[in-house]
């Protein structure tokens, strides 16, 4: 048996059950501005806490905190709580499977500011259009779409595209920094974490105690999803190469799926079924030809596409 399976497997759990652990919050009645920084709040004090034990410290350079409070924004603050809004208006099913469009975004900003990625080729412009035609087939779009469903939707793709702009930037900006993903992801998340504070009160009012049910579901999707699930990846990363670590993105939408439809009896209908699977042929298409890649730049990567956040997801 394979070292790294039950790491791979976990890991794709974790991520893949973001979608239904933000369902439950969003559905006890926690506004999407708290639901992105409870789950920012609960992953920094993981990382910090990971990165105490490790006995790293707190990076002082002025350009990195820079660069990640942009990173914050378009990983973390943005789409976290997009993730959040839209899953008031559609399934968990559906958000997860437009989260698997984000490798597509990614590459389509990389074609716009990486001048190595200028010219992505057939193949990979192929699979940008096939995702295309995966969108509007979980979408549905021959059968019209209610106007609430329609910007649920539309909120859980502009999260995809967030999430591809933020890799595109983490890439240019931050793909060669000596620090270890821990401390990259520490540093983000505490980033995302002051900027949803100075927003969710002002904009969502006080908080208030949700239930068990959705407070138990806020604890593991912060101090597991956005915390814990990092050490996985990075340990995935070192066990079994990063072109494994980054298949964790074909994998999410079936547990995003599988868990909407047994725990919270979400409809999964057929359309949403080949949607899914031609998102994940469009992703396989993009994908570049292997080659080595900087260490950090696909660590963080393979960290940060399915959840629900890279310091994400």
């Amino acid at each position: 048996m394979r070292r790294w399976l039950p790491g791979f497997v976990a890991l794709s759990a974790i991520w893949g059950a973001s979608f239904a652990l933000i369902k439950v919050a969003v559905e006890a009645g926690v506004p999407p501005l708290w639901v992105a920084l409870w789950r920012c709040v609960l992953g920094a004090v993981t990382l910090w806490t990971i990165l105490v034990l490790r006995g790293e410290r707190a990076p002082r350079d002025r350009a990195l905190w820079g660069h990640s409070a942009v990173l914050a924004v378009l990983l973390n603050t943005v789409p976290f709580t997009l993730f959040s809004f839209g899953e008031t208006r559609v399934s968990s099913v559906l958000a997860g499977v437009m989260n698997a469009t984000t490798p597509l975004f990614t590459l389509l900003f990389a074609v716009l500011t990486v001048p190595a990625e200028r010219r992505p080729g057939a193949r990979r412009l192929s699979g940008l259009a096939l995702g295309f035609v995966g969108v509007l087939t979980v979408l549905g779009v021959w059968r019209g779409i209610g106007s609430g469903e329609a910007a649920g939707g539309l909120a859980c793709l502009v999260a995809a595209c967030c999430y591809g702009a933020g890799f595109a930037y983490l890439r240019r900006f931050l793909s060669g920094r000596p620090e270890s993903v821990v401390t990259l992801s520490a540093v983000q998340i505490a980033c995302a974490t002051v900027e949803l504070a100075f927003i969710a009160p002002f904009a969502a009012g006080a908080p208030h105690w949700p239930g068990a049910g959705a407070a138990g579901a806020l604890l593991v999707l912060g101090a597991v999803g956005t915390g814990l699930a990092y050490l996985l990846n990075l340990g995935l990363v070192r066990t079994a190469g990063t072109a494994v670590a980054s298949a964790v993105t074909y994998v999410m939408p079936l547990w995003s799926t599988a868990l909407g439809a047994a725990f919270l009896a979400e409809p999964v209908g057929w359309n949403a079924l080949v949607g899914g699977v031609l998102v994940i042929a469009a992703v396989v298409l993009t994908r570049p030809r292997p080659g080595p890649r900087p260490a950090v730049a696909a660590a963080s990567t393979a960290a940060a596409v399915p959840r629900p956040g890279q310091t994400v997801r």
